[in-house]
């Protein structure tokens, strides 16, 4: 009896942590303008980091899934390479709900080129972007290494990418990496060029990475890195300092 008492209790343990809860992502690829190359590759690698977390992660072109229903079983929402005008009022109005009601948002690079019109969108995201150079390798200071998207990063990092400009600098968030003008050409920001920051948004979280444009990016073991921080971060797995 002893021993069918133990296997009953190891069966009960491995059963609940194989049935453990999982966040779900929801990553989103729509546009209606500028369309990268790289999106596919950037879907591969938020699946991958998604399975290294142990969340599900769905992605999708099609905004009707901005309902009630379909967003209370998600926890964190991607924004990537995304352009242009891509949800209607309805569906514009039950993303803010339910950020605003605790849920996690992170853009990545071109969703800063999303949404021009929708007031809430750029409170959301912190500014939108305006014009680039031609891609180039640059220097990235880390300037907040507390936070887990930036935590596993050096504090200078070097790499390639298309180095956004904004419409304006960010305001009311907690920059967490800029880019050096002073090593690329064609930056237009000034002394300080953040690239990387967050904030809070009502009981919700932002984070947005301006980087991630070239496909290479997204096999970057340091880039996938800020990736799966962030995701952790939005899905409100990692405590923010």
């Amino acid at each position: 009896m002893r021993a069918v008492a133990m296997v009953a209790v190891l069966v009960s343990a491995f059963g609940c942590a194989s049935q453990s809860p999982a966040s779900n992502v929801l990553v989103f690829t729509r546009t209606t303008g500028f369309r990268h190359a790289s999106i596919p590759a950037g879907i591969v690698a938020i699946r991958e980091l998604g399975a290294q977390a142990r969340y599900t992660v769905d992605a999708t072109e099609d905004p009707a899934v901005f309902n009630e229903a379909r967003l209370a079983g998600v926890k964190a929402v991607v924004f990537l390479n995304t352009s242009g005008t891509v949800l209607n009022d309805d569906q514009r109005s039950a993303l803010e709900r339910w950020i605003r009601a605790g849920g996690g948002f992170l853009g990545v690079h071109a969703a800063a080129d999303t949404e021009y019109e929708w007031p809430f969108y750029g409170e959301l995201l912190g500014t939108w972007f305006a014009r680039h150079p031609a891609v180039q390798t640059a220097t990235v200071h880390v300037i907040d290494r507390a936070h887990p998207a930036t935590s596993p990063l050096p504090e200078t990092w070097t790499r390639t990418d298309e180095w956004y400009d904004f419409r304006a600098q960010p305001s009311g968030v907690r920059v967490l990496a800029e880019v050096d003008e002073s090593t690329y050409t064609g930056g237009s920001m000034g002394t300080h060029h953040p690239i990387a920051w967050t904030h809070g948004v009502g009981a919700g979280r932002s984070i947005y990475i301006a980087m991630g444009h070239t496909e290479e990016s997204y096999a970057e073991p340091l880039f996938r890195e800020m990736l799966l921080g962030a995701l952790r971060f939005t899905s409100g797995d990692a405590p923010t300092p």
